[in-house]
């Protein structure tokens, strides 16, 4: 599977961004601003491709354990090997304060405000294809990248 994360708004305290699964949008994404230098909770993640992988151990698992259940939520989507984080998840929430450096998901998203909305649903339609290719034992690769890069 293969996951394009492509940013199209960069604003001082945020970034938007499409989230493509396979050729195919799914959702929209929030992200914390761009530093040259990472400032904790303050700072998005590099241009690359990683690996995601589920984490199952940790607050934020359980949390989702206990609001989604057992039968849906097994394991936090992580994306791997992002220098300078220990745990970058692609989760729930709406303003860039929810971020801490992850990727939030979102059915809309106002170029004028800071803000996405629909969190939930957007990540109860991406979180079980992805969970399923992972246990599946399928590669899921997530591809960011800055739509400056390509222009």
């Amino acid at each position: 599977m293969h996951i394009t994360h492509l940013r199209f708004q960069t604003e001082k305290n945020h970034t938007k961004s499409t989230f493509i699964i396979d050729g195919k949008f799914y959702c929209f994404i929030l992200e914390d601003g761009f530093n040259v230098k990472k400032i904790h909770g303050e700072t998005r993640i590099t241009p690359a491709t990683r690996k995601i992988t589920l984490r199952n151990e940790g607050g934020m698992h359980e949390d989702y354990l206990k609001r989604f259940g057992k039968n849906f939520h097994k394991g936090m989507l992580w994306i791997r090997d992002v220098n300078n984080y220990k745990y970058v998840y692609i989760h729930i929430g709406n303003t860039p304060q929810n971020t801490l450096g992850c990727l939030l998901t979102g059915f809309s998203a106002n170029t004028n405000s800071s803000s996405i909305s629909e969190s939930t649903n957007a990540y109860k339609k991406i979180y079980p294809i992805i969970r399923d290719a992972i246990l599946r034992k399928q590669e899921v690769l997530i591809e960011t990248i800055d739509i400056q890069q390509i222009l």
